[in-house]
């Protein structure tokens, strides 16, 4: 046979065998484009592939525009294109794909030079373009779409995969402009660290936004992508700055930095700014998790999913207020834990009515927690192998008022570290609107969880003690009313007579206004006020002004004796002030897609509770405590805060100092604290800390004094606004003097002749 004739065989043979392959190829891409027999797996329908939807963190926003925080599984928040600095682009191309703008999604000369590559050592790069990075981050190729028949068998997983890859990187190319590829892929890649998209890397790593950042900061990022992990400035620093001069030498490479600059910026260190976000860091983290529950339960009413749509979450929160009262709070507690230290040295705050120590509390106090039920799942009724392990030391980091510190500590010890701190709730609302200002649910969100804002209910004490003169108001007690300050007894349904002693355990004998007797929080006047209205007249007037928790209808609920929140305290004070309209407390304001389309618009609800004279009135008598010489309030906010302005306040403490309380209301700003023991049997035995005047007020003095400084909040310091209408009761009274003769122990309560007719004794 010819030479030539037998060439031409040789040729021809091999144009049929590609010819073939080709066609086979082709035929192959057909079969897993439309998943043949279902033998290779779904690829995305065109709708998905025009939407691509990548997880979005939702974002929560003060009133005043700042970032208070995220809900996310993947911490991720998009950008603009214009957001994007040109050497990062120009980095991302140089090392993951010089050839972008040129190829329709496929790299074929990239592909077919990667085994030279790989043989040789001279270019460390791999086989994906951006466009193929994006359709696997975007459609999760290695796992959603990896469901065919063929997709386990050895040897044919990766190459469908990569085919799926090819299919959706040309159709991506077709949807979208490089620009647009460009920017998914910035908005969806993973950095590590929890941190996905360029936005959020910039802010973990960095401290920063995308468009602030430096050229040896953007090659850092771009270089981390080859392996988060692996390449990780914070855990493989070394590893992490050779990756960065990599994509310097690249970016030298194709002419994106001349040499000065690349030598300028290969020899400088990576100086990291490193914070990663969770739910413990920001402002407001316990108001972030309540509300989490209302939006929670929103996104399942409505379709949505909260970690995953990208919504934004507007609220009623004002930053500034909010960063006032997590300083106010942290100033006086880190005061307060000290002294508690200081009475309990030595000893456990966990005591009986008698003051003896609780025996067994920890051990009880254990079994509430996750990592008892956690250890009674691994080892059942093994109680040996249980508290083994509860008494075993390990290391652990723990919260101090100085700051957090590494220990090593057994679980029981940790325990009872912890049950030595106290608490705190504080709450701020602007009464005419009911928007809820600042929000602090505890002392450290990381360690303490518990909410003691909405979450938590305790005892109120004398805070308690204004609704009972509000239903005596209404029934036609004046303010001028007065009353002798002398044990009142009334018996209990169940037959047993109460007579409550006044907190300094004594009674003075003399006739008070009613005025003066909140003011001085006269516990034997507010009996005789329950024992004229009756315990249900109180519930129903409290119910009104907002109270949600069980009130029990017997008479020491005058005195606090039933559960209640802050929560619900503070919008039942603001009523006062807003001329007796309730607003149900708001703290969020809408809720808008990731295009800032409106998807729900929070309306409050609103009740007429209170006549506009009744409400002025009760104004009026709160500001009784901080006017009158001897008020709960008046030392502390008048002399020792130096606040001069129209305040409404009242105090409250329960019997042992279990919990103190202070309400504080003035024409634009109305605020609760609540300060106890995490249990009601940790708390102070000394009345010169544990009253509501020593343990709760400093915190909403110290608070008002921030925000009457900060002068962009322009909060007012005008008086209290006079009734539209005229009055129908005196209220410029005067106080009593004492009487010439005191017996306050045979002295009989005796009805003044001015009692209002209409009120029935229901005792």
């Amino acid at each position: 046979m010819p030479a030539n004739r037998k060439y031409r065989n040789i040729i021809s043979g091999l144009w049929l065998f590609f010819a073939g392959g080709f066609v086979f190829f082709l035929l192959y891409v057909f079969a897993v484009s439309i998943n043949f027999l279902n033998l290779f797996g779904d690829l995305p329908d065109l709708k998905t592939l025009e939407n691509p939807k990548s997880e979005l963190a939702s974002e929560v926003y003060s009133e005043d525009g700042q970032l208070l925080g995220k809900y996310f599984r993947e911490n991720r928040s998009p950008v603009t294109y214009e957001q994007l600095p040109k050497h990062l682009v120009d980095a991302l191309i140089a090392t993951e794909d010089i050839r972008f703008e040129e190829h329709s999604g496929i790299d074929f000369k990239g592909t077919l030079a990667v085994p030279y590559y790989k043989l040789t050592g001279k270019q460390d790069r791999g086989s994906s373009t951006l466009t193929q990075q994006l359709a696997r981050n975007l459609f999760r190729t290695r796992d959603d779409l990896n469901n065919g028949l063929l997709s386990d068998v050895p040897g044919l997983r990766m190459l469908i995969i990569k085919t799926k890859e090819w299919i959706m990187s040309v159709k991506l190319e077709r949807s979208y402009t490089k620009k647009e590829i460009m920017l998914m892929y910035l908005n969806t890649v993973d950095f590590g660290s929890n941190a996905y998209g360029i936005k959020v890397a910039a802010k973990t790593f960095f401290n920063k936004e995308p468009e602030q950042l430096t050229l040896e900061e953007a090659a850092t990022l771009i270089g981390v992508l080859k392996g988060p992990s692996y390449y990780s400035p914070v855990t493989r620093p070394e590893r992490s700055l050779n990756r960065r001069n990599t994509v310097l030498d690249q970016m030298l490479k194709y002419n994106y930095i001349d040499d000065p600059t690349y030598k300028t910026a290969s020899v400088k260190p990576i100086k990291l700014d490193f914070n990663v976000e969770n739910q413990n860091k920001g402002l407001a983290p316990y108001f972030r998790t309540e509300i989490g529950k209302t939006l929670a339960q929103w996104c399942r009413e409505n379709g949505f999913d909260l970690y995953a749509d990208g919504l934004k979450i507007y609220t009623t929160i004002d930053s500034r207020m909010q960063q006032h009262a997590e300083a106010a709070v942290e100033q006086h507690m880190k005061v307060m834990q000290k002294e508690f230290f200081k009475q309990w040295k030595g000893r456990n705050p966990w005591i009986d009515e008698n003051g003896r120590e609780i025996k067994g509390f920890l051990a009880e106090q254990m079994k509430r927690t996750a990592r008892y039920k956690s250890l009674v799942e691994q080892y059942g009724d093994n109680e040996d192998s249980i508290k083994y392990h509860l008494n075993q030391k390990v290391p652990m980091r723990i919260f101090t008022w100085e700051g957090e510190k590494d220990v090593v500590m057994s679980p029981m010890d940790s325990l009872r570290h912890y049950k030595h701190y106290l608490q705190a709730g504080f709450m701020a609302m602007d009464p005419l609107t009911g928007k809820v200002k600042a929000w602090v649910g505890g002392t450290n969100y990381k360690y303490f969880k518990y909410d003691h804002v909405k979450q938590g209910a305790r005892q109120p004490g004398s805070t308690f003690k204004p609704f009972v003169y509000t239903a005596a108001i209404e029934n036609g007690y004046s303010p001028c009313y007065t009353v002798t300050d002398a044990p009142v007894t009334i018996i209990n349904p169940d037959g047993k007579p109460w007579t409550p002693k006044n907190s300094e355990g004594r009674y003075s004998g003399r006739r008070m206004t009613l005025r003066e007797a909140l003011a001085l929080s006269v516990n034997s006047i507010t009996t005789y006020l329950m024992k004229k209205l009756g315990p249900e007249l109180v519930v129903q007037t409290a119910k009104r002004l907002g109270i949600t928790t069980p009130l029990d209808p017997v008479p020491s609920l005058a005195l606090g004796s039933s559960d209640v929140t802050l929560y619900d305290m503070v919008g039942a004070y603001s009523t006062f002030v807003n001329k007796g309209v309730w607003n149900q407390p708001q703290y969020l304001v809408r809720i808008e897609d990731k295009n800032g389309n409106l998807l729900h618009e929070f309306v409050p609800k609103t009740v007429d509770a209170l006549s506009e004279e009744t409400a002025y009135l009760m104004v009026h008598m709160l500001q009784g405590s901080a006017d009158t010489r001897g008020g709960t309030a008046y030392y502390g906010l008048r002399h020792r805060y130096g606040l001069k302005n129209e305040i409404g306040a009242k105090t409250g403490t329960t019997s042992n100092y279990s919990d103190a309380w202070f309400m504080g209301i003035t024409p634009d700003l109305a605020a609760g604290v609540w300060v106890g023991g995490e249990d009601r049997s940790i708390h102070f035995t000394n009345p010169n800390f544990g009253q509501g005047n020593k343990l709760a007020m400093p915190i909403y003095a110290i608070f008002l004094k921030k925000v009457y400084a900060d002068k962009s909040l322009n909060v007012s310091k005008a008086p209290f606004p006079k009734p539209t209408q005229p009055l129908s009761m005196q209220i410029n009274c005067g106080y009593s003097k004492p009487p010439t003769v005191v017996d306050s122990v045979k002295q009989e309560q005796t009805l003044p002749q001015n009692e209002p007719t209409e009120v029935e004794n229901r005792f």
